[in-house]
């Protein structure tokens, strides 16, 4: 694959500057957003109030771990517009989260906030490899969702040309980018591998795929399923990440020239990682949870919002901001069988680490007694569909089970199934657990 490196000329002022302008602009901008906050929203005066600080007690950046975190709750309790900081008059437009476990999460956006995000976004295009000129099929969502416009107004924004397709009709899909040859696409992983499963469905081998960038979010991935859709779409695969709380996508985005972690942009949102049980702040390469502070956000600032994202910070490679290490998963995802914390992606990567294996698969819970079962179901790769016996697929299983025993450490039941037998996600976010244990009271 032909990487796209930026150039000098190709960056914006603040992507090379020094880690003292950076801080400078920084403490300058949050000064700023806790006070719209304070002033604004009667959730964060009180919250500020309670915890005994004021905005102009913020001196340094470090000042900013005596302010108290925001959390999804908050979110939820005050549905739908209790957080915003400018009246409903001044909304240019709303978005919410699918709310799949209680109310919504409804977010809004000044006409300004609008414009930044179309920046950041574009930003992120160009720092992974996207050009003005360049076409972009959009396969994130569009509605409520802010994948799908997000990426949209971006594209627009760096001078792309944009396909706006949205999710599902997977056939439709694949014959739009066999028509239009588009050199980018923005997908969730998840669903690009139902994508290339298509293209091998029509024998198009990878190499007569024209796209040569994908950029991937909204799901945590791993380096295995890096390396598997890369190979089944012959790309360039760049993580972007964001999330509707603190903006939509491009709150961070990896860069081609070293794919090493998405880049934060830091002169919009400040990142800190705490402990997770104490809420500590952690030292650059710590692994704990990340929290967001918003430096620019008119309608919806978040000061301190825990994302339960797990991950690290780490010091800056390709641009002059610092990185986050791949999420290794969401503290309110993690799994407890039998004592022991699990998080899917640990499964995932035991998986893919099998050439003969497919990226879909599925972890299902069970009780029996007091006793937790965990069963992973798998795919061999279309390839080793045809001609596969029972026993090929027995010797898989008890690799697969082995390598997650060693290096997890759960024993599973593994059911390793022909390729397509497990269903496909069409709209984006695949789900990958059910848990079918009993609630316990």
């Amino acid at each position: 694959m032909t990487v796209k490196k930026s150039l000098p000329e190709d960056l914006e002022p603040i992507e090379k500057a020094s880690r003292d302008e950076i801080s400078a602009l920084q403490l300058e901008r949050l000064k700023w957003s806790l006070k719209h906050a304070y002033e604004n929203v009667p959730h964060h005066k009180q919250a500020f109030d309670e915890k005994g600080v004021h905005p102009d007690d913020l001196k340094t950046l470090a000042d900013l771990a005596k302010f108290p975190f925001m959390t999804k709750s908050a979110l939820r309790d005050h549905y739908p517009f209790g957080l915003f900081a400018v009246p409903r008059q001044k909304l240019a437009r709303l978005h919410a989260s699918s709310g799949t476990t209680g109310k919504s999460i409804v977010v809004g956006y000044t006409l300004k906030d609008i414009d930044n995000w179309a920046n950041l976004v574009a930003r992120s295009i160009r720092a992974a490899g996207g050009r003005a000129g360049d076409m972009l099929h959009n396969a994130y969502g569009y509605g409520m969702f802010t994948g799908g416009l997000g990426a949209h107004y971006g594209a627009e924004r760096a001078g792309c040309t944009v396909v706006p397709m949205s999710g599902g009709q997977t056939e439709k899909q694949v014959q739009q980018i066999i028509d239009f040859q588009p050199e980018i696409i923005m997908v969730t992983p998840s669903y690009s591998l139902v994508i290339a499963e298509e293209f091998q469905r029509r024998g198009i081998a990878p190499e007569e795929i024209s796209l040569k960038i994908g950029i991937f979010g909204a799901e945590p991935w791993g380096e295995g399923m890096r390396a598997e859709i890369e190979r089944d779409l012959g790309l360039d695969a760049i993580d972007i990440y964001g999330l509707t709380e603190v903006m939509g996508p491009g709150v961070a985005c990896e860069c081609i020239e070293s794919k090493d972690g998405p880049v934060i942009w830091e002169d919009h949102f400040y990142p800190e990682i705490v402990d997770p049980e104490t809420g500590e702040v952690l030292p650059d390469g710590s692994e704990g949870e990340l929290v967001f502070t918003s430096l620019t956000k008119e309608a919806f600032p978040v000061i301190r919002y825990r994302t339960r994202d797990l991950t690290r910070l780490l010091a800056p490679t390709s641009r002059s901001f610092r990185r986050m290490d791949k999420i290794t998963g969401r503290s309110d995802d993690m799994l407890i069988i039998r004592g022991v914390n699990v998080f899917p992606t640990q499964i995932e990567e035991q998986i893919l680490r099998d050439k003969r294996l497919a990226g879909t698969y599925q972890i299902v819970l069970t009780r029996d007694g007091h006793l937790d079962n965990i069963e992973v179901c798998c795919e061999v790769t279309r390839e080793l569909s045809f001609g596969l016996s029972e026993a090929d697929r027995a010797t898989i299983s008890k690799e697969l089970q082995h390598r997650i025993k060693t290096n997890v450490g759960v024993s599973t039941r593994v059911n390793v199934m022909l390729f397509d037998t497990l269903p496909r996600t069409q709209t984006g976010k695949a789900r990958r657990v059910f848990d079918h244990r009993p609630k316990l009271n």
